[in-house]
C-alpha cells in the first residue's frame, strides 16, 4: 500500500484499506481463503476504523507504526513523553517520502490549504491566506527534533547525514535511537498475544478503544486466542 495512504484522511484510507482486503479474499474460493488477514498498521489517526473481513483481522495495539518501529508501545510513550514535537524518519520514509501537498488526494490539496502563498492569497485574500499558512499551511512548526530510528534494516550511513542535514536546515535537534522489530517479527510469525495484538472474529470491526489498548473489536474487547484456533 502505498505510504501516502496517511495523508487522505480516515474515511479514504479506511475504504482502501477495505478494498484490498476485499480484492484479495474475493480472487480465491472460500476453502481457500487464508487463516487470517494481517494488517501492518497502527491505527493511524483512525485510517483503519471499520476495516473487516470474512477471516480473522490481526492488528498491533499501536497509535500508529513508530511504535512497531520502536517495539513496543511503553517504549514509544516513553520517548513521546520525554521529547515532544519530535518529527521521526526510518529508511522506509525515506526512500518513499512524499510531500502531502503535491497529492491531489490529500486533505491539504482537497482543500487547497497548501504552502504556496501566492495561490492562497489568489483563492482566499491575503487575510485569510496569512490565517491559512499560520494554522495549516507550516505543518512543521511544531516540530523541535528530527529522530532517525535505526531498527538495523537498511544502509543507515547513507541515511544519516539526510537527516542530519534536514535537521540542521530546519533547526531542529538531531538523535538517532535504537529500534527493535519484534512487534513485526510476532506479527509476521503469528506469535499473537493479547497485550501486543487485536484478533477480531470473522464479521468485527476494528474500532478505537481510546484507553491504553489502542483498539478493540467493535468496542468490545479482543477475541480470545484460543478461541480463534479453534475455527
Amino acid at each position: 500500500m502505498a505510504k501516502s495512504l496517511h495523508d487522505i484522511g480516515e474515511g479514504p484510507m479506511s475504504s482502501r484499506l477495505q478494498a484490498k482486503i476485499d480484492l484479495s479474499l474475493a480472487s480465491r474460493t472460500p476453502d481457500a481463503w487464508p487463516d487470517a488477514v494481517v494488517l501492518l498498521y497502527g491505527l493511524c489517526n483512525n485510517g483503519i476504523r471499520g476495516l473487516r473481513a470474512p477471516v480473522p483481522i490481526v492488528v498491533p495495539r499501536a497509535h500508529d507504526c513508530i511504535t512497531l518501529l520502536l517495539g513496543s508501545r511503553a517504549r514509544y510513550d516513553e520517548h513521546f513523553q520525554a521529547n515532544p514535537g519530535t518529527f521521526y524518519r526510518s529508511p522506509g520514509w525515506i526512500e518513499r517520502d512524499s510531500d502531502p501537498d503535491a497529492n491531489p488526494a490529500s486533505v491539504t490539496s482537497r482543500l487547497g490549504v497548501t504552502r504556496d502563498y501566492a495561490k492562497l492569497v489568489e483563492k482566499y485574500g491575503e487575510d485569510n491566506a496569512k490565517y491559512l499558512m499560520e494554522t495549516m499551511g507550516d505543518w512543521f512548526k511544531h516540530y523541535r527534533r528530527l529522530t532517525l530510528i535505526n531498527t538495523g534494516v537498511g544502509p543507515y550511513e547513507k541515511y544519516r547525514p539526510i537527516c542530519q542535514a534536514e535537521a540542521r536546515d530546519r533547526i531542529w535537534i538531531y538523535e538517532e535511537v535504537a529500534g527493535d522489530t519484534v512487534l513485526i517479527r510476532k506479527l509476521l510469525s503469528g506469535n499473537w498475544d493479547d497485550q501486543d495484538f487485536l484478533i477480531l472474529r470473522p464479521g468485527q470491526k476494528i474500532a478505537a478503544s481510546n484507553d491504553e489498548t489502542v483498539i478493540c473489536a467493535d468496542g468490545a474487547l479482543g477475541v480470545n486466542i484460543k478461541e480463534v484456533s479453534k475455527q
